[in-house]
């Protein structure tokens, strides 16, 4: 049994795979055991070659698989299968951390004895990314003091430790945390860490253990921005009326409706004014009214895909 598993999923990303495992082997040295856990979740096998070459760097302190059903849900609940850890780090593939990631992380868990600790992810731009892109900030997240209570709106699984015991103790009996249902369209972390949340488990945040995300450059654009836009106004409301009370669904879903339109227009009124002399405070807004509409949307039942793809 290890001291921690670090769970990591990957699909289509080899070098970014390598980088990444790279930088958790030079992390700086603690007295915790540490196993890496990794799920090639693309059917081509892509980081076959990246795990091969790093098991000769790791030895037995990494453990692989594949899973040939591209599903994020199905694939961090086999990360998390095969982890032996007392602690479960997630990661995502295309992020890397710097070298006392883990020692900044575990260092906030003793000091508040959490059962999860949040870390920020932090934009790192391909070259050739517009100016635009940059300036208007759209892949930066919210940043609080270390120690801050965390909710649901702030909870994500690509930079988090989460005590083992917690996650069996909710889901005992399930095939993993991570609900399939969500396997392709997103949204598995905000449902699982709502569950915990409504647990009681104690949810804190640590600044100092920042990872590094790559944005490519086909994420770089309007277009994807406001695609991600929608879906996250559609995954908003699936899972806020998931997880509200049955009893009280239907009035909480036709509350949520009425808001959604009267930000929406207002958000689009706003758009078109701004427009004229702030052209990225219009597309702020164009987003927030985009947002709108996938919350509308989602009662059609089609929701759109962003994993596997």
């Amino acid at each position: 049994m290890s001291d921690v598993s670090i769970c990591i999923c990957t699909f289509r990303r080899p070098e970014l795979l390598r980088r990444l495992l790279i930088a958790i082997h030079a992390q700086e040295e603690t007295s915790m055991s540490v196993q890496v856990v990794v799920i090639d979740n693309d059917p081509q096998h892509s980081a076959a070659q990246v795990l091969s070459d790093m098991q000769t760097i790791y030895g037995d302190r990494l453990t692989f698989a594949s899973l040939a059903q591209p599903n994020i849900s199905l694939a961090r609940n086999a990360a998390i299968g095969l982890a032996t850890g007392k602690w479960i780090v997630m990661v995502d593939d295309d992020e890397y951390p710097q070298s006392d990631w883990l020692k900044q992380l575990f260092h906030q868990q003793h000091k508040q004895a959490a059962d999860v600790v949040f870390a920020p992810v932090l934009p790192e731009y391909a070259d050739n990314t517009p100016a635009w892109i940059k300036k208007g900030k759209y892949f930066d997240r919210r940043r609080l003091p270390s120690g801050t209570t965390i909710g649901h709106k702030d909870a994500r699984s690509g930079n988090v430790l989460v005590r083992r015991s917690v996650l069996d103790s909710i889901f005992s009996g399930a095939e993993g945390p991570f609900d399939p249902a969500y396997g392709r369209s997103g949204g598995e972390d905000s449902m699982l860490f709502r569950q915990m949340a409504a647990s009681g488990a104690k949810m804190i945040w640590c600044d100092e253990a920042p990872v590094y995300e790559y944005v490519p450059l086909e994420r770089a654009t309007a277009f994807w921005l406001l695609q991600r836009s929608f879906r996250t106004g559609q995954l908003f409301m699936r899972t806020e009326l998931e997880t509200s009370d049955p009893a009280h669904r239907r009035r909480r879903a036709l509350f949520l409706s009425f808001k959604a339109i009267a930000q929406m227009g207002v958000a689009f009124i706003l758009a078109l004014i701004c427009v004229l002399f702030s052209p990225l405070k219009a597309f702020h807004w164009l987003r927030t009214c985009v947002s709108q509409l996938g919350k509308l949307n989602h009662f059609r039942g089609k929701f759109q895909e962003a994993y596997g793809l």
